[in-house]
């Protein structure tokens, strides 16, 4: 890596770099601990991951400045497995989770997040955003009368401090001045302390106290493969929009590795496996992080937080934590997506809202970006299949009839391609032009064979013409029209 790369990746302004870490170290404590009782552990499984997952993904990512650990996304598949089987076991599926993601970016896999469309990413991007809203709520329900006025100076500071001066990074200075504020007044607000207890020691490197066996496996499989499809999907989603939000491009095979890397760690450091999580991401990236550096940081600094700092950190208010996730929930909402309801196509809103409701409903981010991705593609065959036409012409003596093809023939237009020829019309050759087509699946093929034989089988000679080098390569492999006692198989049936 020459040089200039190496500074681009990591120090591209270490002083933004270093304050961006910070704001994020912070956000990450609770939601660290709070994911850890999501999932039914110690809190110390989930500090203990973010830290190292943060760590090797500074090192090993293929996105500079996006922020990965412990998740509620990869918390919620946790939870049967923990409660039946105990925390072992979970690491021991932490291990196998980052070995599958291995595998996965070995195999090149992150590619398959170019079949995402833009309405299924904006639909992922909002539902997070209300995700994270709602995640906010238990600290604003049933709560004493100063968490509010302390949230509403929160988010005055972080929107306001902006238009004096952006040397510091405005989340920080509202962590920073509503501890000082509630401490020095003693005010009865729930703190992080109040959260679940930090840690004191340094995680140490172990072995699942698991029996080494097949049955072993037939338990953590499933939930690893889970979790490593959900942690590879958020966090290639999640690099993404890290891209746009920086017009930076990333390699999402790298990422794969990554994170494969990083979850292999964490489960040796008795950690729970994670992923790329978008409200930290935002975080960073709009409090001036941009390299590897802030990642790093972040997962460092946490650690010097829980066990050097760690009696200030318990003081730190839940209000001021609430506020700078609000501003990440504002942030994060495409808001242009709501006018462009009325501009899109019809189907790019459905896939958009639907991807929303389905994340939101299910809280599972895994669920909407496939049922965005189905439905996508689904829309996306209706479309093609549209532009499917067959135009045909009698020749001048009335013998011979040309069917002149072009589009799409595939698993989508087949059976349009089958209805579209008259069989029973009394001519001696039927002439098929598929110049202007492209023939693409076995469905395809099929048809064809049914079409040619149906005209055979009337009696009328049948003739293909135009067919490119790559729909000849498939049917010559496919077709079944040319070859020995086809007419006979199409008659018995």
């Amino acid at each position: 890596m020459s040089l200039a790369r190496l500074r681009a990746e990591w120090f591209p302004n270490i002083r933004a770099e270093i304050l961006a870490g910070t704001v994020v170290a912070l956000a990450l404590i609770p939601e660290a601990i709070a994911f850890s009782i999501i999932a039914g552990v110690d809190p110390k499984v989930g500090l203990y991951a973010s830290f190292c997952i943060a760590v090797v993904i500074a090192f090993a990512g293929g996105r500079p400045a996006m922020i990965s650990a412990a998740t509620g996304a990869m918390a919620l598949v946790m939870v049967d497995l923990v409660r039946d089987h105990g925390l072992q076991y979970l690491l021991a599926a932490t291990l196998l989770t980052g070995l599958l993601q291995l595998i996965a970016g070995a195999l090149r896999l992150g590619i398959l997040i170019r079949f995402v469309s833009r309405s299924v990413m904006t639909g992922f991007v909002n539902a997070l955003a209300i995700l994270i809203f709602l995640a906010q709520l238990p600290e604003l329900i049933g709560v004493g009368w100063m968490t509010y006025p302390m949230v509403a100076a929160g988010l005055a500071i972080i929107y306001l401090l902006p238009r004096l001066t952006r040397a510091v990074p405005s989340p920080l200075v509202a962590i920073v001045a509503l501890t000082a504020v509630s401490i020095i007044f003693g005010l009865e607000v729930r703190t992080v302390g109040d959260m679940g207890e930090l840690p004191s020691d340094l995680p140490t490197f172990l072995l699942p106290e698991v029996p080494w066996t097949l049955e072993t496996l037939r338990i953590i499989l499933p939930v690893s493969a889970t979790l490593a499809v959900v942690g590879l999907l958020e966090s290639l989603m999640t690099a993404s929009i890290v891209d746009d939000l920086t017009d930076t491009p990333s390699d999402k095979n790298r990422e794969c590795l990554g994170q494969g890397t990083a979850n292999i760690v964490a489960g040796f450091f008795g950690g729970m496996a994670g992923c790329a999580m978008i409200g930290q991401s935002v975080i960073n990236v709009k409090s001036g992080g941009r390299g590897r550096l802030s990642t790093l940081w972040a997962g460092g600094f946490l650690l010097f937080l829980i066990l050097v700092l760690g009696d200030m950190v318990r003081q730190i208010p839940m209000p001021a934590l609430v506020a700078v996730m609000i501003m990440v929930s504002i942030g994060t909402f495409s808001w242009k997506s709501l006018t462009d309801l009325r501009l899109h196509p019809k189907s790019s809103s459905i896939v958009m809202l639907a991807t929303v409701a389905v994340t939101v409903a299910t809280h599972d981010l895994a669920q909407g970006v496939l049922v965005g991705v189905l439905l996508s593609g689904i829309f996306f065959a209706r479309k093609v299949a549209r532009l499917f036409r067959i135009r045909s012409e009698l020749s001048a003596d009335g013998l011979t009839r040309t069917y002149a093809v072009t589009g799409q023939v595939f698993f989508a237009s087949a059976e349009a391609f089958s209805e579209a020829f008259d069989f029973r019309e009394a001519i001696e050759r039927v002439t098929i032009d598929v110049s202007g087509a492209h023939i693409w699946d076995l469905t395809a093929v099929a048809a064809l064979d049914r079409v040619v034989l149906k005209f055979r089988r009337e009696g009328t000679e049948v003739e293909i013409l135009g067919m490119n080098e790559a729909s000849a390569t498939l049917v010559d492999r496919l077709a079944t029209h040319d070859k020995p006692g086809a007419l006979e198989r199409l008659t018995a049936h």
